[in-house]
């Protein structure tokens, strides 16, 4: 699984068998912050664990702002985020944007993707909106191909956390997505939690609740 740079590998193995000790359990060592994930402002500023939210906090009324064909390590503003919405999605908790670069989960081109500016994160944390992107990360993420003039450090993350809005990351499958939908992205209940990997579901329909509807 990649993982961002200089995090451990993910790990998961046998710790008992069924030919050996008569059952079956299994050992998972991996970061917090490792596949998909939800980020709490924890993570870069003295603001919420993510223990410290509702659970129904993690229940998305969100929106798609399909922002494709991006060039690797292009910046996206705030222009480009209201021309996604421009049909006006209404009442949401969350924009998910689209940069494609779920398609190249596995490969070294997956960490120069797109990100986002620190005005276009201050825009979405104006109007309350959390943020879900298909990158690992929405600012840049250091590789060797990093451009001089990119910013340093992690103004979007910043800039979203300092408004207790949190952050899904590494989703996929966003492009399959209708223009609104419901996204559930429950994390582990963890005593202080920067973040958790969770598992990331959409549904579409009538019933965006129950788990009766398309997903």
């Amino acid at each position: 699984m990649p993982v961002y740079p200089g995090t451990e590998p993910v790990t998961v193995e046998p710790s008992a068998t069924l030919a050996t000790d008569g059952y079956r359990t299994t050992r998972l060592d991996l970061d917090s912050h490792a596949g998909t994930h939800v980020d709490a402002p924890a993570h870069l500023v003295d603001g919420p664990a993510l223990g410290e939210f509702p659970v129904g906090r993690f229940r998305f009324d969100a929106a798609k702002a399909d922002l494709r064909p991006l060039d690797a390590r292009e910046a996206v503003g705030v222009d480009a985020l209201r021309d996604a919405l421009a049909d006006d999605p209404g009442e949401v908790d969350l924009v998910a944007v689209v940069t494609g670069w779920d398609d190249h989960w596995g490969d070294e081109r997956y960490f120069d993707h797109p990100y986002l500016t620190a005005d276009a994160a201050a825009w979405l944390a104006d109007r309350g909106c959390d943020l879900g992107v298909d990158t690992v990360n929405p600012d840049p993420t250091p590789t060797d191909r990093a451009c001089a003039d990119e910013p340093d450090g992690y103004p979007v993350h910043e800039r979203l956390f300092e408004a207790d809005r949190l952050i899904v990351e590494n989703l996929r499958g966003l492009d399959r997505l209708p223009e609104r939908f419901a996204l559930h992205a429950l994390p582990l209940r963890v005593d202080g939690a920067d973040a958790s990997p969770v598992r990331a579901v959409a549904y579409i329909g009538d019933d965006d609740h129950t788990g009766d509807g398309d997903r």
